[in-house]
């Protein structure tokens, strides 16, 4: 066995690996969760073998998923699970079960295993990873939308349902080895009294203790506070053969109304984030990688299978009792396909009670954590996949996309907050115009404010602008908050219109360079609302008005003069970057310079 060193040593591998590994792994889009799981098997003892023994730091890395469930407790008052009902308590009740009970079949009719072992099989493969689902919709910003929220409905149902697994597995185990009636007794009496010690305690204690605490007024005291309430708690259910995860759940719950609740996330959250990577880690060191390179087929297809059949289950749950489209299902049911974390402290106690034998739990380790590998290429394969796809048609009605208009002055393009700025001046100053934008909610929202002529209509269409009589026009104004389809949309008015002056909107400094070389003339969406916010705050800091108009003044043509040096050197990453900050001491210069001379100026 390799020599691990001291702790600090033991310490610092684990941090180098995942600060290594997990950055990789996000920038190839792949999720945290998998960075660290590869960091296990990178440095676990079948690679470089810098930590011999996974066992010795699996007690502490079980924190993470004790301090993640006491995060889930916390967050389950019964005001949001209330309004959260239907799809908490019924599309999750129903992916647990139905995914249960068909992968529970499989391994009873295909693989051959006790009814007890089957159970727990599909009933933990059923479970999906909490920490990957809401990574992967909070990267791609999908959580508020429909199959986003259904995913949390269901894992948030999926957390719940562990609890009640995690304290199943042992009385499974038992009556599947023909224990006497008195032992799941027993063992069930000091479960129900260390259930009602934690309730009881929880009730009448925590509060007044917290209480005290808060008014230390002392953060490291109110931290302590909070990893004890957690991890005695833990530490009171594991002495009563129950997992840890239980006792911190139940403490998360009780405190879940509490004045405190948001103190204590904030005190566990950064705890929890390195204490569940560390679990994820010693996971990857714990995969048995010759087990798949012994049996690649076996392993490979466990994993296909487990995808197979819980892909297509999601997709009808989420279609038919989520009342999801069916591109919203198929996202749904690739975020939630693969195996969760639960999944492994499940079988964890499984392998413990004598249900699956060690080579029956390195298969199921190993499927898991392959099944999470492959959620993120899904995920890539996915969107690819819905991009690719023709969008559907949008019902229009005849009477937007009828373009009838005499000569305008202006076109516009887009018809959101800008867009509907600048229609409003120029309406008001008299100046004809058509405005068109792709959004049919939109247009009937901008028409119902009186007779706006807005149309229907892609500007990257040719017949959409010969339809709104460009040629005709003297501004094209492109007001869009898409960067490339303003670019594509200037390019295209720039070629078949050249003598048009074609003004557009602009993301940011280097999306005004590829305007300015599509022909238009580029404004920055957020630039002079900055200078106004800065204008003020410059006021409010002493500043006269003059002073500080002056300043902005200067800024300003500061600022013309490096975006237009920056332009010629645009394709150069390193001039670029050598520019700004060249301007920045230039401008500061230039504050101090002006200071002496303009602000005498101005001196009352």
């Amino acid at each position: 066995m390799p020599h691990e060193g001291s702790p600090l040593q033991v310490a610092v591998v684990f941090l180098l690996a995942a600060v290594i590994t997990v950055p990789l792994a996000k920038r190839l889009q792949l999720g945290a969760v998998l960075g660290y799981l590869f960091a296990g098997v990178i440095i676990g003892p079948q690679v470089l073998g810098l930590i011999g023994n996974p066992q010795s730091v699996s007690h502490v890395s079980e924190l993470g998923v004790v301090l993640l469930l006491f995060i889930i407790g916390l967050e389950l008052s019964p005001r949001r699970l209330w309004v959260m009902r239907k799809s908490v308590f019924g599309v999750g009740l129903a992916q647990v079960l139905l995914t249960g009970a068909v992968i529970g079949g499989v391994a009873v009719v295909g693989f051959d295993q006790p009814l007890a072992a089957a159970v727990v099989l599909g009933l933990g493969l059923a479970l999906s990873s909490t920490a990957f689902g809401l990574q992967s919709l909070a990267e791609s910003k999908q959580l508020n939308s429909p199959h986003g929220r259904l995913a949390f409905a269901i894992l948030l149902f999926q957390d719940i349902a562990a609890i009640p697994l995690i304290a199943l597995v042992p009385l499974l185990a038992a009556g599947s080895h023909d224990a006497t009636a008195g032992d799941p007794l027993n063992h069930g009496l000091r479960v129900l009294g260390s259930i009602a010690i934690v309730v009881v305690g929880g009730r009448y204690l925590l509060r007044p203790l917290f209480r005290i605490v808060a008014r230390t007024g002392l953060p490291e005291v109110s931290t302590a506070t909070a990893l004890l309430v957690v991890i005695g708690t833990a530490w009171l259910m594991d002495l009563a053969g129950v997992s840890m995860a239980l006792g911190a759940f139940l403490a998360g719950l009780l405190l879940a109304d509490s004045e405190y609740r948001h103190e204590l996330e904030s005190q566990i959250e950064p705890f929890k984030g390195l204490l569940l990577g560390l679990f994820f880690i010693s996971v990857g060191m714990g995969a048995n990688l010759q087990l798949l390179l012994e049996s690649p087929a076996t392993v490979l297809g466990l994993m296909l299978l487990l995808i197979a059949i819980k892909l297509p289950l999601l997709l009808l749950i989420g279609r038919f009792a989520g009342g999801l489209s069916t591109l919203s299902a198929v996202r749904l049911g690739v975020i939630l396909a693969a195996g969760g974390e639960f999944a492994f402290v499940v079988f964890k106690i499984g392998k413990d009670q004598g249900l699956f034998d060690q080579h029956l739990f390195d298969t199921l380790l190993l499927t898991i954590t392959l099944s999470m590998a492959v959620t993120p290429l899904l995920l890539l394969a996915c969107a690819r996949w819905i991009k690719s796809r023709p969008k559907p048609a949008v019902p229009v009605p005849e009477h937007l996309k009828t373009i009838e208009t005499d000569a305008p002055r202006v076109v516009i393009a887009g018809m959101g907050r800008m867009g509907q700025i600048v229609s409003r001046i120029l309406r008001a100053q008299n100046v004809s115009f058509v405005a068109l934008d792709t959004s049919v909610d939109t247009i009937e929202l901008t028409r119902s404010f009186g007779n706006v002529p807005v149309f229907y209509g892609d500007p990257l269409r040719p017949e959409i602008l010969s339809a709104a009589k460009v040629g005709d026009a003297e501004y094209f104004i492109i007001a869009t908050d898409d960067p490339e389809t303003n670019i594509k949309t200037a390019e295209l008015v720039h070629r078949l219109y050249p003598h048009i002056k074609i003004i557009a909107r602009a993301r940011n400094r280097q999306h005004v360079h590829r305007l300015v070389d599509a022909g238009a003339v580029a404004i920055r969406e957020t630039y002079y609302s900055s200078l106004e916010m800065s204008r003020r705050t410059l006021v409010g800091l002493g500043l006269t008005e003059d002073q500080a108009n002056w300043r902005i003044q200067r800024f300003k043509q500061h600022d013309q003069q490096v975006l237009a040096a920056q332009y010629l050197v645009r394709d150069d990453a390193a001039k670029v970057m050598q520019t700004a900050q060249e301007a920045r001491g230039e401008l500061a210069t230039l504050f101090e310079s002006d200071t002496g001379e303009q602000d005498r100026a101005h001196l009352p």
